[in-house]
C-alpha cells in the first residue's frame, strides 16, 4: 500500500508545522517529531527531549541588522542550544553593523504568529536569510522547536544544511 501525503493537519499546531513537515517529506528526509508540555527556553526544551543533547537544539532567534549598506532587515540568527548568540561575533563574521533582537510583536508579524520560543530554524520559510553557528553542524542529528512551543522536530544536520542554505560562521559563545 502506498501512503499518500496531504496538506492538511489534524492537529492545533501552528500551520509552521506542517510547512517544516511537508518539506522534510518533500525532500524524502529522514525526520522524527515530539510532542510535549510548551517550553521557550533551550534547557526546557532539553529535558522534554530525552533522546537528544542540549547541544544538539538549535535555537533560532529573528535578529534585526544594520548592513554594511546601512540597510536595516530582519535576519534569523541560528545557534546551539548549549551556546549563546555573540553579536560582536555575528558583526566581525559578517561586516554587520549593528544588531538588536527581534520584539516580540515583529516576532509575531514575521512569522504569522509564532511565538517566542517556538520560532523555527527555518528562516526560508519567512523570508529571513540564516547565519548559522557552526556549532550546529557538528552534531549528526539536530532537534528544534518547529512553529509552536509544544512540538519539535528532530532530523540530520546535514539535510537541514541543504534545505536552509544558511551562511556559516562563528557567532556563538
Amino acid at each position: 500500500m502506498e501512503f499518500q501525503f496531504t496538506n492538511f493537519s489534524m492537529t492545533n499546531y501552528h500551520p509552521t508545522v506542517d510547512k517544516i513537515k511537508d518539506i522534510l517529506v518533500e525532500k524524502k528526509f529522514w525526520f522524527e517529531t515530539f510532542e510535549h508540555v510548551p517550553v521557550t527556553t533551550s534547557e526546557e526544551a532539553a529535558r522534554q527531549r530525552p533522546e537528544y543533547q542540549l547541544k544538539q537544539g538549535v535555537k533560532a532567534l529573528i535578529v534585526k541588522a544594520k548592513m554594511p549598506d546601512k540597510s536595516k532587515k530582519f535576519i534569523m540568527v541560528c545557534v546551539s542550544g548549549d551556546k549563546k548568540f555573540d553579536s560582536k561575533k555575528l558583526k566581525n563574521v559578517f561586516s554587520i553593523v549593528d544588531t538588536r533582537l527581534a520584539t516580540e510583536m515583529e516576532i509575531s508579524e514575521i512569522t504569522q504568529g509564532v511565538q517566542r520560543g517556538g520560532v523555527p530554524p527555518f528562516g526560508n520559510i519567512f523570508n529571513l536569510p540564516i547565519y548559522a553557528d557552526f556549532n550546529i553542524f557538528e552534531n549528526e542529528k539536530i532537534i528544534f522547536n518547529a512553529g509552536d512551543r509544544s512540538y519539535s522536530i528532530g532530523m540530520f544536520s546535514k539535510d537541514y544544511k541543504e534545505i536552509v542554505n544558511s551562511q556559516i560562521g562563528d557567532i556563538s559563545q
